[in-house]
């Protein structure tokens, strides 16, 4: 019942993975879209999400495996 607890070592790692997720689920919309991003007056470079893509996937699945090797 312990590791049930909302303070414990896995759930965190999991929420995280799950934000990283989403970030990951954003940028592989962007590029399926081909979706301009505007900063001030500056066009964001495609290139960028798929670098963003493959990091944020990364860090979701790492996070991941991390919570369930804590169980």
């Amino acid at each position: 019942m312990e590791n049930m607890s909302m303070n414990s070592q896995a759930t965190g790692l999991r929420v995280a993975a799950i934000i990283f997720a989403i970030f990951a689920i954003g940028h592989a919309l962007r590029l399926f879209k081909h979706a301009k991003v505007l900063v001030a007056t500056h066009q964001i470079p495609i290139a960028v999400s798929w670098v963003a893509l493959i990091i944020a996937a990364a860090l979701s699945i790492w996070m991941w495996r991390l919570a369930s090797r804590n169980r």
